[in-house]
């Protein structure tokens, strides 16, 4: 198997998985410190973009938990 097929087929694999996951987590950083922001500004408009946004967190993780529990055994790189 070449770098560069093994390059493209990281995504697919376990730790590729576990590396979107983790970056997808970070950014529930922004969001609580954008929910603190608007919490403390009373701007309700901000604080429902913060809901949404870590709505969409919550279920971007659930979604690559659920490819992780898929991948099983078959991980690219170790094929």
């Amino acid at each position: 198997m070449s770098a560069i097929s093994k390059a493209k087929g990281f995504k697919k694999s376990k730790s590729g998985t576990y590396l979107s996951i983790g970056t997808t987590a970070f950014g529930a950083i922004s969001v609580a410190k954008q929910a603190k922001k608007a919490r403390n500004e009373h701007d309700t408009l901000r604080l429902v973009d913060a809901a949404v946004s870590a709505a969409a967190i919550v279920t971007g993780i659930a979604l690559l938990l659920r490819e992780l529990k898929r991948l099983g055994d078959d991980d690219v790189l170790l094929g």
